[in-house]
């Protein structure tokens, strides 16, 4: 494999680094989005607005849906922020974003332009990456594995 030694040397102590940016990233995205749907918070329709959200697209009983989308979202979002709980935050962010992806997105194509699925994709490879390699070393998980 063809290593540049330079740039090699020198990002791979920030390796553990990697795995705190997709759980920043993550955090963010997903507690602005479940704060939407949970609290109505950004312009967001709030928790009865997602329930009928959920109504419209089938999924019954929609209050259930709705309110495990929301929470799904936003604790999920929380805790791959904090990275606590981190592999069931980043697993219960890849079944939304899979649900997203295969009910919504996948039919349209690819790009975010047609309303594909180019970027609830990215976060559903971001949230498969975070409940393979866990929170890594800088997550709270981490710090109390050592107590």
């Amino acid at each position: 494999m063809f290593k540049v030694k330079i740039l090699d040397a020198n990002l791979d102590r920030f390796k553990e680094c990697g795995i705190l940016f997709i759980r920043v990233g993550l955090g963010v995205v997903f507690i602005a989005h479940g704060a939407q749907k949970l609290f109505g918070l950004f312009g967001g329709s709030g928790l009865a607005g997602t329930v009928g959200f959920m109504e419209n697209m089938g999924f019954y009983p929609a209050i259930f849906w709705g309110t495990a989308l929301a929470c799904a979202e936003f604790f999920g979002g929380l805790f791959a922020l904090l990275g606590l709980f981190s592999r069931w935050a980043g697993l219960f962010l890849a079944i939304v974003m899979s649900t997203a992806v295969f009910t919504v997105h996948l039919k349209n194509g690819l790009f975010l332009s047609d309303r594909g699925f180019e970027y609830v994709g990215s976060l559903l490879c971001m949230a498969m990456a975070l409940t393979i390699n866990g929170g890594g070393s800088l997550s709270l998980d981490r710090l109390l594995k050592r107590k």
